[in-house]
């Protein structure tokens, strides 16, 4: 450059220039190597005259209150629209009423328009839907809070555009937006959001167990409440004189509810409690643990399937020993008089030898059942045929049907 003065000259200033500028400067050889560089920032501040004032009264004026007078200059007169909302986020108990506070500044016309709006947690600020808004110096509530949602003060043309929100619930937990329009002003947006968060105590929770409940196992108790705001932590204690377990065996996580028992004992059986806590409050549930012993299951097992086998074996030899009395008392087989006649003439009938006497007599007999060969008791038994041919005493006839028998010897039957 052929000066060393590379000063910067800025014509017009305006508000908006103010800021940090930053002189950087190199110097080369004529082969364009660097041989050093320096940097130099300067800080320019615009300086603008102050536009008129806006003044307000906060509060309401009676003996004894305390009242707030404001009074401030926009920086671009017929611009600037500020609106000022809390930086942190509120919060309100179920039931209560809760005040959402938000103020403005800039000179209030014919077109100053105010708007409140809510939009769900999680969802877009695009998506919101009016609660109330102020035109034309006119209220409108709308929605489903027009009957619980007004203003601090009304009209709204002070500076204050608090909302008042009665009798709070769960649903009105969300973000809130305070949008003042008051054209021509349109520096800013105008807009402020509030987050509200309401205040509800924890519910009944549920109490849950689950995995090996038996010695040397691990158990895992589950506490968990539907509702709660701020979300609840939890808290397991053990009731009752018996020693809670060690902290090696117990691990617990207070924000999801969860307690862990590993190494399982029978002294670990118990009754459990779980709190939820919040700021608003606490509710608790019970659980009753049983840690079983497998190996007394396995040895209860086993004495009864022997006391079942000794029993059936007893019995048994019951029913045997009582079988075997039944047949001693039994009566054996006897023969009278008739009997021991059947008997003879079943052995001659056999022989083929016809007593006409001994026929008719035995008549009523049924032959044809009675065993041929049978025995008399303390009788043995001897072929006949033998016998007779040698002694003599019974003769065969030619004709079995018409032969009369001749005994040598005397028979009485």
């Amino acid at each position: 450059m052929p000066s060393r003065n590379v000063s910067l000259r800025l014509r017009d200033l305006q508000e908006k220039d103010s800021g940090s500028y930053l002189c950087f400067v190199n110097l080369q050889d004529n082969q364009g190597t660097v041989k050093g560089q320096s940097s130099k920032h300067l800080e320019l501040d615009v300086l603008v005259p102050p536009a008129p004032p806006s003044c307000h009264l906060r509060g309401v004026a009676h003996v004894g209150t305390n009242v707030t007078l404001s009074c401030q200059s926009p920086r671009t007169p017929g611009l600037a629209v500020e609106v000022k909302v809390p930086s942190e986020p509120l919060s309100a108990p179920v039931g209560k009423t809760a005040e959402l506070t938000c103020s403005y500044s800039t000179s209030v016309g014919d077109n100053f328009a105010l708007e409140w709006s809510f939009v769900q947690p999680g969802k877009p600020v695009s998506m919101s839907q009016p609660i109330l808004y102020f035109t034309n110096g006119q209220l409108y509530p709308t929605g489903s809070k027009a009957e619980r949602a007004s203003l601090l003060q009304n009209p709204p043309t002070g500076g204050v555009a608090t909302l008042k929100l009665t009798d709070v619930r769960p649903s009105d937990a969300g973000t809130y937006l305070c949008h003042v329009n008051n054209p021509p002003d349109f520096y800013t947006n105008g807009l402020g959001l509030i987050n509200l968060t309401v205040l509800v105590p924890p519910s009944r929770p549920s109490c849950s167990q689950s995995g090996q409940i038996s010695v040397g196992g691990s158990a895992a108790l589950r506490c968990s409440s539907s509702t709660g705001a701020p979300k609840p932590v939890y808290n397991w204690i053990r009731l009752g004189a018996s020693p809670t377990p060690s902290p090696g065996s117990m691990v617990q996580d207070e924000v999801s509810g969860q307690l862990i028992l590993t190494n399982l004992s029978l002294a670990s059986s118990g009754t459990y409690r779980c709190v939820a806590t919040n700021q608003m409050g606490s509710a608790s549930c019970e659980l009753t643990l049983s840690v079983t012993d497998p190996s007394k299951g396995r040895v209860a097992g086993t004495v009864t399937g022997v006391l079942l086998g000794v029993l059936f074996l007893s019995v048994a030899v019951f029913c045997l020993i009582r079988f075997q009395k039944e047949r001693r008392k039994r009566p054996k087989e006897t023969f009278g008089g008739s009997d021991l006649r059947n008997f003879y003439i079943n052995r001659l009938r056999r022989l083929g030898v016809v007593c006409p006497k001994l026929s008719a007599e035995s008549s009523s007999s049924v032959w044809g059942r009675e065993r041929e060969d049978a025995v008399a008791p303390g009788v043995s038994e001897q072929p006949l045929e033998s016998e007779d041919s040698s002694n003599g005493l019974l003769e065969r006839p030619s004709s079995a049907s018409t032969v009369t028998t001749k005994s040598k010897l005397p028979m009485v039957v």
